[in-house]
């Protein structure tokens, strides 16, 4: 089993000693109120299309903004320009309020999951904690002319019956992006949604929320499938909760999700219709050696990824990132640690609710790489299988044209080390929860706040 750990140091030399040297590209956001963002403006989640030409976020008030990859054919370097412009964006949750429950339904954007192209038009899946949207994203450039072509004159008067019929014509105008809403999937979860994954038959997907997944057809607004239901009979016995579920990337019958409790459970719809006993259980023994008041806690499993080949499993917990192959359910085959240096705060974090934190993963476009997010808008990278891994900030001051990304260290106490970041001072309120790496190509996407940074590789 491969592992890295925070005290290894982050290795920046020149050479074949990293393969990967990050440089700032770009920054969408306002970072004159970086400090004191507006709560709707907070970015809540970010997914690259399955090309990566075009990148979405949504915020917390319900907003959806579209960026698509620069189009003109420019490379620099040798390098097409990883330069990201607003394409379109549009409110796709409003706020709601469930008057048999008395409760407010907020409108923040919980997930977003692109379908694969297939035409002209995109579309995409979006969710708040209870509605889920289909949205066409299409693009408008001609436009009927005017001059009333069938029964009615320039100036509005009725035509004669013996006046020639002309024929509406099509003229350029400027071009607009259109997003409309094509189905609305409503009323089929009693608990908040945190997952929403499509199929790979494009046809079908699934949503999570606490104790539930559904499984939806994309044309079918009122009837969904309940595949996985762990509600207990009492409540009173409910001991872990649903956190995260994704699609297989190729095989349409499997699934996988995770608990609170730090398991991994892969289902085959093949097997049954209600996949309430797992085929495969993906499990780490707990060392008894190292149980505190906080173990169920920070090993509690915030997010799930599949890997490009649908050979791995990606998993994150509080302190750590795992890689599990799907043929060995007994342990993780990698575990890579990403803020070690915090175990000793987390009396600290659990007061301030950041222990509750709920970060994510994701993998590089050949699965050799991993990302993702820490605290004082730190995000981390991993080089599988080597020791190879940085600690990146994204803050204003690196936002420069082509900044090359200077790996941080923290220390671990004792005496700091020059350019070393002491764990004492770091921010826990500027946070990483999300970051999504390109399916291609060398491009990361992080969200800090109420800002989008995109790095590239140099």
């Amino acid at each position: 089993m491969s592992t890295t750990t925070d005290e290894q140091a982050s290795t920046s030399a020149a050479g074949d000693a990293e393969d990967i040297q990050w440089r700032f590209s770009q920054i969408k956001g306002n970072l004159d109120v970086e400090e004191n963002p507006t709560d709707a403006d907070i970015i809540s989640c970010i997914e690259f299309s399955h090309d990566g030409e075009l990148l979405a976020t949504g915020d917390k008030g319900g907003r959806v903004v579209i960026f698509q990859r620069d189009q003109s054919g420019k490379y620099v370097n040798g390098q097409r320009s990883t330069e990201y412009n607003v394409y379109s964006t549009f409110q796709s949750h409003e706020p709601e309020f469930d008057y048999l429950k008395s409760l407010e339904i907020e409108e923040k954007i919980n997930k977003i999951r692109w379908l694969r192209k297939k035409n002209a038009a995109q579309f995409l899946v979006s969710t708040n904690d209870k509605t889920i949207k289909l949205w066409k994203i299409s693009e408008r450039e001609r436009k009927v002319a005017d001059g009333g072509w069938n029964l009615r004159s320039e100036e509005g008067s009725q035509r004669s019956a013996g006046f020639p019929l002309r024929l509406p014509q099509l003229v350029p105008m400027e071009l607009i992006v259109e997003a409309s809403p094509r189905r609305v999937y409503a009323n089929a979860h009693t608990y908040h949604i945190n997952s929403i994954s499509v199929n790979s038959d494009q046809e079908t997907y699934l949503s999570a929320d606490d104790l539930r997944i559904n499984l939806w057809h994309l044309e079918i607004t009122n009837q969904s499938f309940n595949i996985v239901d762990i509600k207990p009979t009492n409540m009173e016995e409910l001991t872990e909760v649903i956190t995260a579920a994704e699609f297989h990337p190729s095989e349409c019958h499997l699934f996988v999700y995770s608990s609170s409790k730090g398991s991994i459970r892969l289902c085959d719809m093949r097997q049954r219709a209600l996949c309430d006993e797992q085929a495969k259980l993906f499990e780490e023994p707990e060392d008894p050696a190292s149980r505190s008041f906080f173990s169920e806690i920070i090993s509690s499993v915030s997010d799930v990824k599949f890997s490009h080949n649908g050979r791995y499993l990606l998993t994150r917990d509080y302190l750590t990132v795992k890689v599990w192959d799907l043929n060995m359910e007994s342990r993780p085959v990698e575990t890579y640690h990403v803020h070690e240096y915090l175990r000793s705060k987390l009396c600290t974090l659990y007061e301030n609710d950041c222990i509750f934190d709920k970060f994510e993963c994701g993998w590089s476009g050949d699965d050799r790489h991993i990302v993702t997010g820490s605290y004082n808008n730190f995000f981390r990278t991993f080089k599988r299988n080597s020791n190879i891994d940085m600690t990146l900030e994204a803050c204003p001051e690196i936002a420069k044209p082509r900044t090359v990304l200077k790996p941080k260290k923290v220390s671990l106490g004792g005496k700091k080390k020059k350019d070393e970041i002491s764990a004492d001072s770091l921010d826990f309120t500027r946070k990483i929860l999300h970051a999504a790496w390109h399916p291609q190509d060398n491009i990361i996407a992080v969200a800090a706040t109420n800002n989008l940074y995109i790095f590239q590789d140099r």
